[in-house]
C-alpha cells in the first residue's frame, strides 16, 4: 500500500529530527513526507531541509500564519497546505505531529490492518509520555479513539468524511463521521508512539474555552457536553476546567456558531454517544 504523511510544524526544532528519523527508518516507508513549516521562528525549516537533502521523499512547504497556537484551526490549515502539494495516488493519508517517535514497525502494522478489512477507515496506535524516566500512556481519551497526533485514513474514507475540519474537535468529528458512513475505526495497543511534548503545552488561555465550543460544534447538546466536560477535566487532573468548557459551550450556543455536522449527522452522533455511555454504565 502506498501512503503519504503530512506534518504541520511550528517551532519544533527540539523534536522534528527525532520524528523524521523514526519515519525514514520505518520497515515500510511512506512514498512522500511533507513537512509544513507554519511560521516557525526557530531552526525547524533548516532541520527539515537537511533531512530532505538526504531523503528525497521528504519535502518542505513554508506557510505564513498567526503565531498564536490555537488548537484545531491552525494545525489543520497547515495540514491542508501540505495536502494541496500532493497528488491523490495514495491508499491512505496520515496527519502526524512533529513531536513524535514512531516504533519502526508502526506503518507496516497500520498497513496490515487496512489490508485485513476493506471496511476499516482509520487506524492508529497510542500516545505515551515520559514521566519520571518511564514512558506511560497519555490517558486523555478512551481506548477506541485515535489521537489527533497520528491519524491514518483510508483514501475513500478521507474523501467521504470531507477531509479534516479546520476547527477544534476535528479529531473527534472525523471518527464520528467514519461511524456515520459505516467505516470501522481501529486502535492497536501494541503500537506505542512516544509523544515528546504533552498535549496542549503551547495553548494560550483562550484555548480552554475552545473545548466547550468544540463539544457544541459536534452537535452534542448540553447534557452530553456536561458529561464529556467533566470526564475530560478529571482526566486532566484539573476539575475547574469543567466550568471553562461549559462556559465555552454556552458562548458558542449564544453566538449560534456553525456546527461541524449536518442535522442528520448530529442526531446520529448524539445517539451514538448515548449508546456508549449506557454501555459503560450497565
Amino acid at each position: 500500500m502506498n501512503y503519504y504523511i503530512v506534518i504541520p510544524s511550528h517551532n519544533e526544532e527540539k523534536f522534528i529530527a527525532l520524528t523524521l528519523k523514526s519515519l525514514v527508518e520505518q520497515t515500510f516507508l511512506p512514498s512522500k513526507i511533507v513537512v509544513v513549516n507554519d511560521n516557525s521562528s526557530d531552526r525547524t525549516a533548516e532541520i527539515v531541509r537537511e533531512f530532505s537533502g538526504k531523503h528525497p521523499l521528504i519535502t518542505l512547504v513554508n506557510k505564513t500564519s498567526d503565531a498564536i497556537h490555537l488548537p484545531g484551526s491552525k494545525v489543520i490549515q497547515a495540514f491542508q497546505k501540505g495536502l494541496e502539494t500532493l497528488d491523490d495516488d495514495y491508499d491512505f493519508i496520515v496527519k502526524a505531529d512533529a513531536d513524535l517517535i514512531f516504533p519502526l514497525n508502526y506503518f507496516e502494522t497500520i498497513i496490515s490492518h487496512f489490508k485485513s478489512d476493506d471496511k476499516i477507515g482509520m487506524v492508529g496506535g497510542f500516545a505515551y509520555i515520559e514521566k519520571n524516566g518511564d514512558w506511560i500512556l497519555e490517558n486523555l481519551t478512551d481506548k477506541d479513539h485515535i489521537r489527533g497526533a497520528f491519524k491514518a485514513y483510508r483514501k475513500a474514507t478521507f474523501e467521504q468524511i470531507g477531509g479534516l475540519k479546520p476547527a477544534m474537535g476535528w479529531d473527534t468529528v472525523d471518527e464520528l463521521l467514519c461511524k456515520f458512513y459505516d467505516w470501522k475505526v481501529v486502535t492497536d495497543e501494541t503500537l506505542k508512539v512516544k509523544h515528546l511534548k504533552p498535549t496542549g503545552a503551547n495553548y494560550n488561555k483562550s484555548a480552554r474555552y475552545k473545548q466547550g465550543e468544540a463539544f457544541y460544534s459536534l452537535g452534542y447538546g448540553l447534557f452530553i457536553t456536561a458529561i464529556a466536560s467533566l470526564k475530560l477535566a478529571l482526566r486532566k487532573g484539573k476539575p475547574l476546567l469543567f466550568l471553562d468548557y461549559i462556559n465555552g459551550f454556552w458562548k458558542a450556543k449564544s453566538a449560534k456558531k456553525q456546527l461541524l455536522v449536518t442535522a442528520e449527522q448530529g442526531k446520529f452522533i448524539r445517539n451514538y454517544r448515548w449508546k456508549k455511555m449506557k454501555e459503560k454504565l450497565f
